[in-house]
């Protein structure tokens, strides 16, 4: 997985098998649309215990999945630090948590392109 900021937006590309097993596509998120953002320490317990899933999951390893109701999209490995993004105008995804050794870097940089306040 790759995350770029670019244009006034996030974009989250998939790898090929993340794409096939976490029966999922790319995400382009404008920051118009991000409510807020925070550092996750621990993404693959928040992922574990969201409740059923559709995708690839392996607990205690990692997931590539999204929640029942499609509200929420979880990237995340055991041992890597996650982006937690709050969303708004989205269709359906309410939430994307991401894991990233650049986490908080991410989270500090997102926070500086948003409006005051997010």
């Amino acid at each position: 997985m790759q995350l770029e900021i670019a244009d006034g937006q996030l974009e989250i590309r998939l790898s090929r098998a993340q794409k096939i097993f976490g029966l999922m596509r790319d995400v382009s998120i404008p920051f118009a649309e991000i409510s807020a953002v925070e550092l996750v320490e621990n993404p693959l317990r928040e992922a574990m215990g969201s409740g059923l899933k559709a995708g690839l999951r392996v607990p205690y390893v990692c997931y590539v999945a999204r929640t029942i109701r499609l509200d929420e999209m979880f990237v995340v490995r055991r041992g890597v630090p996650g982006l937690s993004l709050s969303l708004h105008g989205h269709g359906h995804l309410q939430r994307v948590l991401v894991s990233t050794p650049e986490a908080q870097a991410l989270v500090e940089r997102l926070k500086q392109a948003l409006p005051a306040g997010r």
